[in-house]
């Protein structure tokens, strides 16, 4: 049984989709106007194990993630540079799925994006206007928050305290300065549809709900996403209408203890990583915390994330294919049905690593590094060649080589101190030497 912690409610309850048979996922994607940091990696990581493991135990899953194509931010970065906003969108929307391919994310089974959706958005807002939770006014159109009493039930936030003490300036044609943008009007320089309400554009939130309404239906299982997206984004959505099962949330990312800042100088971009560190290493460090919990990253997260991953490799070099036993991959399978618990399945891997190092038979130990392969991909890890990436980043390979041959036959001729000149030689190229049952090999050293 899958458990999973529901924000509404705040409690640990099973996954029972609405359909037994088909559960039905959303995940909020990125807005395309710059290249993605490691904070918006996260959730794309968090989601893609999510439905992985969701995939072991329903016989359809189809999940969907958007992407957000028309927002003011992506304006004032197109006007900046003085290209269009379709030329924005498409650039960043190329650089995050290069991006994710690199951190092992699949692509989602839909990926919608909201300038295929604008009939659909109009005709949601229409609706709420019907039902009298919306109003048109000066080419706008807000939705009403008292309206919804419900409002503020999935974050906690009490809609008559919410503006107490803030500085708020009220535009006038709003009814209530809680009201929220449904529709807003566009200059003819800016993108823009033509609507009952005049040439505008939706406001963001508007967006989600009417993509999850098109192409998953009215109620769905799983709405995911940032915790940054709790209030107001996914509390606004409800209010339009969104029906989802369970709300779940990751935590935010931070860097040396603080918030990422472009003033700072400290918000890491996921290409800027990728240029010094494998994408599986990245991967690894951002399943290293609880995807409730802050995940707070240092100059030495990816680092230790890649050594951790030398010693998994370590257990799956030269190992001889064979069937895994589902025993072995239970307690990885476990802590992942228990809220997504990848820092105990992460520890899980690393204790069948370790019973393939110390197990004398050599069936039992193919046996034991078939399932650490096996339970690694639910976490989307441990899928490449073994040797290959033992010795990624080596640099001149053919030299190493010619360097480790020359040092197995000065053992062979016991010249030891031939051999350990070899070693430490190859131990400044960063490269560590292993001899066991006869042969030596070599990785480069963590």
């Amino acid at each position: 049984m899958l458990l999973l912690f529901n924000s509404m409610g705040r409690r640990v309850e099973p996954v029972v989709p609405y359909d037994p048979k088909h559960l039905r996922m959303y995940v909020c994607g990125p807005t395309v106007y710059s290249f993605a940091h490691i904070g918006n990696a996260r959730p794309a990581v968090v989601f893609d194990v999510l439905a992985q493991v969701c995939r072991t135990h329903f016989s359809r899953v189809s999940y969907a993630r958007n992407i957000t194509d028309v927002d003011d931010k992506i304006i004032t970065a197109a006007s900046a540079e003085g290209v269009t906003c379709g030329e924005i969108a498409a650039r960043f929307t190329a650089a995050y799925h290069t991006d994710l391919a690199a951190l092992g994310v699949a692509p989602p089974d839909i990926e919608p994006r909201a300038t295929d959706h604008i009939a659909q958005m109009i005709a949601m807002i229409e609706k709420l206007i019907e039902q009298g939770k919306a109003y048109s006014a000066e080419g706008h159109v807000l939705f009403h928050i008292p309206s919804f009493p419900a409002y503020g039930r999935l974050s906690g936030a009490n809609p008559d305290e919410m503006l107490v003490g803030a500085r708020v300036e009220v535009a006038p044609w709003e009814r209530d300065p809680r009201d929220f943008v449904l529709w807003k009007p566009s200059q003819v320089t800016e993108p823009g549809w033509e609507s009952p309400w005049g040439f505008g554009r939706p406001g963001w939130h508007i967006e989600c709900s009417a993509m999850i309404q098109a192409h998953l239906g009215d109620r769905i299982d799983i709405h995911g996403g940032g915790i940054d997206l709790r209030f107001p984004h996914h509390e606004n959505e409800i209010a339009q209408g969104t029906d989802a099962r369970f709300w779940v949330h990751n935590g935010h990312v931070t860097v040396s203890g603080a918030k990422m800042s472009k003033s700072l100088g400290d918000v890491l971009l996921v290409r800027d990583l990728l240029a010094e560190n494998p994408g599986e290493a990245i991967r690894y460090a951002l399943l290293s915390a609880h995807y409730r919990q802050p995940l707070d990253w240092t100059s030495e997260t990816p680092r230790a994330a890649k050594a951790a991953l030398d010693r998994l490799y370590g257990a799956l070099r030269d190992q001889p294919p064979a069937e895994p036993l589902a025993d072995d991959i239970a307690p990885v399978r476990e802590a992942l049905d228990s809220d997504l618990n990848t820092p105990a399945a992460l520890s899980a891997l690393h204790a069948l690593a370790g019973q393939v190092h110390t197990s004398s038979d050599p069936v039992r130990r193919a046996e034991l590094a078939a399932a650490l392969r096996r339970a690694g991909a639910f976490l989307g890890l441990l899928q490449q060649d073994a040797n290959v990436w033992m010795r990624m980043g080596a640099g001149d390979t053919v030299r190493i080589e010619a360097l480790v041959a020359e040092r197995a036959k000065a053992r062979a001729q016991r010249d030891w101190p031939r051999a350990d000149a070899l070693r430490d030689e190859l131990a400044a190229l960063g490269v560590e030497v292993e001899d066991a049952d006869g042969e030596s090999r070599w990785r480069v050293r963590a």
